[in-house]
């Protein structure tokens, strides 16, 4: 799902049953944004197929999907883990209770009408002798909320009675430590020798033959699930088991919890390539990290794990070159008490400082921008604090961007100043460079051209001393010298520059440059054709298509409606209105769900100018009158020639 809306637009080409089972892991389960879609190239997929779709998208999940509500007409939401009395009276009578109909529903309604409720409810009670339904009466109740599952983990704590200590609670208790199938490997690092308590002492010694035999009884519970055709040697549960004995191993047995992660911990890091090129095969590494925190090795995760085999060092491999901003965000949420403000007491103070920067950056690439800035106003602080000037223009910086996307264009500045004068007081060469970049651009923004445009020339002389081998900015600084040339309408150095810097980039194969230099050239050769008055469009074309599909691969969602906008206006010139609709109705939705006040503002325009030339001029007033409205609100006067010249147009 990484192409986002490549893959949607592809799926909406055909009649296509598309079906998306268990979507909760990809949920948030934060009660600010409960249910929402974490993936962002997935969340856009699902509500571009809810927007239009001539086949059909069947998600499954136990959470509700609150990016699907703008959609009541073409979405419709079934309630399904609750079921009918009359169906739950079936499903008793099919598992051989015996009871009056009446009975039966009212033993469903004492569970909840919960489905998993109601099914091991008559598992459990075809084991006693008559399988009448009046023993459910006796299975005692849990004080937890509904929402926790209190009617389903009823009936499983009535298993682990029922069981008492032994090897079926051992098994369970081990799925516990999960929050995904477990292989067969990770399932013998944990059952080796010597036996952890209150874990996995009761299957030490069993043979093949008991061990498959226990299983067995386990999937004829229905406490585990069946096996995989594609996958036997995965064990796996219902969500709701695995929390059960998560929470239970926590709480109660805390030794055999850090055991047990410590032991997957040091399985994963084994068995994993030491520096792996795919995600696919990084996905152990992960993992490790994760356990590794949950055994409380913070600092050992953090240095030998994600730093060194992950991140590779300032490589900064997992995001720059495969573009895993999910990922890395998954990986270090494990550092923190609470998110995103609090990373763990156990780290050093300068791997609290990263973990919080690192937390930011990833959330500002996923398009939450504002959950970004709470870590990296913390970060900024507590960098400050340590009179690491150096380090801190990073975050200060990052701010400056950070506000910019939002549309606090003068809070931009303020941030850029403070990143240019820490950048000073460090003398980094780099950073000194860099910061000068960032300022400029929220310069750009608020309208001061002159200004902008004088730092930008100062900033690449810096370079030029510092780095005689590269005469010209490249990567994010020189496209952002390159977006201010072309609003100048200097195409032809923007080619020249460009052409030179993607090679750069193509030798680090760092995604998101390789991209925004596609994006520069596509933009460039679009100005050339307009000015020309040319209809050969193939170059620019060529290249905004590049742009678009590598900032999907290098996952940064702040960066993606760039291209989007860009090759809608390609396509409006073309007077393919069909095709610019469709990439200005994604930058859309990227923007507004991630607040990204500029974008929001830059959308507005070009569908000003789309409805122009559809010949829509009401509906074009209303765009201009919405982004006169957010350029006025946001200081973003860059646009103010924009809208005059579609008010004239008008």
């Amino acid at each position: 799902m990484g192409q986002g809306s490549a893959a949607g637009w592809a799926i909406r080409e055909n009649k296509t049953l598309l079906v998306l089972d268990g979507l909760e892991p990809l949920q948030s389960h934060y009660d600010y944004e409960r249910g929402k879609i974490k993936d962002p190239a997935l969340a856009t997929v699902i509500s571009e197929l809810a927007r239009q779709n001539p086949g059909l998208c069947v998600v499954t999940t136990r959470e509700a999907v609150p990016d699907l509500a703008p959609f009541q007409e073409t979405v419709c939401q079934e309630e399904l883990e609750l079921i009918s009395g009359e169906a739950g009276r079936a499903l008793l009578r099919v598992s051989g209770v015996q009871g009056s109909d009446p009975e039966l529903e009212r033993a469903v309604r004492d569970f909840g009408n919960h489905a998993l409720a109601v099914s091991l409810l008559g598992v459990y009670l075809h084991e006693i002798p008559g399988h009448n339904i009046s023993n459910a009466s006796g299975i005692p109740d849990l004080d937890i909320p509904v929402r926790e599952g209190r009617h389903p983990r009823r009936m499983i704590a009535a298993f682990e009675r029922r069981f008492g200590e032994g090897p079926e609670v051992d098994v369970l208790r081990m799925l516990g430590l999960f929050d995904h199938p477990a292989n067969a490997g990770a399932i013998a690092a944990l059952a080796a020798a010597p036996a952890i308590p209150n874990l996995t002492e009761h299957i030490q010694g069993l043979s093949e033959g008991d061990w498959l035999r226990l299983i067995h009884k386990l999937r004829e519970e229905r406490l585990i699930a069946s096996e995989s055709r594609h996958q036997p040697d995965l064990l796996d549960a219902h969500p709701l088991v695995r929390e059960h004995f998560s929470e239970q191993l926590k709480g109660e047995y805390p030794e055999a919890w850090q055991e047990g992660n410590n032991r997957l911990y040091e399985h994963l890091k084994e068995i994993a390539g030491e520096y792996p090129d795919t995600i696919e095969d990084m996905n152990p590494l992960y993992s490790a990290v994760a356990h590794g925190c949950q055994a409380g090795r913070y600092q050992d995760a953090m240095y030998e794990v994600y730093w060194h085999r992950i991140r590779r060092r300032d490589e900064a491999f997992n995001i720059k070159k495969l573009g895993a901003f999910g990922a890395d965000l998954v990986a270090v949420s494990g550092f923190y008490y609470s998110l995103w403000d609090k990373p763990v007491a156990e780290l050093r103070e300068t791997s609290k400082a990263y973990v919080l920067n690192e937390a930011g950056f990833d959330l500002r690439a996923l398009g939450r921008l504002k959950e970004a800035v709470q870590p990296l106003k913390a970060v900024l602080d507590a960098i400050i604090a340590l009179k690491d000037w150096k380090k801190a223009a990073i975050p200060a910086g990052n701010l400056s961007q950070l506000y910019l996307t939002i549309g606090d264009i003068a809070q931009a500045q303020e941030y850029a100043k403070q990143s240019v004068n820490l950048a000073d007081r460090s003398g980094d060469a780099f950073q000194r460079m860099s910061k000068r970049i960032a300022l400029a651009d929220a310069l750009q923004q608020a309208g001061t051209q002159s200004e902008a445009e004088s730092l930008f020339r100062e900033a690449e002389e810096m370079q030029k001393e510092d780095k005689p081998e590269y005469p010209m900015m490249y990567s994010l600084q020189g496209f952002l010298y390159c977006n201010l040339l072309l609003s100048q309408g200097k195409y032809q150095e923007v080619l020249s520059r460009a052409e030179q810097t993607i090679e750069i980039a193509r030798s680090g194969n760092w995604l998101l440059d390789i991209a925004l230099d596609h994006l520069s050239l596509g933009r460039a050769h679009l100005l050339h054709v307009l000015q020309e008055c040319s209809q050969d469009f193939t170059r620019a074309k060529e290249h905004l298509n590049q742009a678009v599909d590598g900032l999907r691969q290098a996952g940064t969602q702040h960066e993606l409606p760039r291209g989007l906008l860009a090759r809608a206006e390609m396509y409006r010139a073309q007077g393919e209105f069909k095709q610019a609709q469709h990439d200005m109705d994604e930058a859309m939705t990227i923007a507004k769900r991630g607040g990204m006040g500029l974008h929001q503002a830059d959308c507005h325009l070009g569908y000003a100018r789309l409805y122009m030339a559809m010949g829509r001029n009401e509906d074009a007033r209303k765009c201009l009158d919405t982004a006169r409205e957010l350029v006025e609100k946001m200081g973003y006067h860059r646009r103010d020639k924009d809208i005059v010249e579609i008010d004239e147009q008008l």
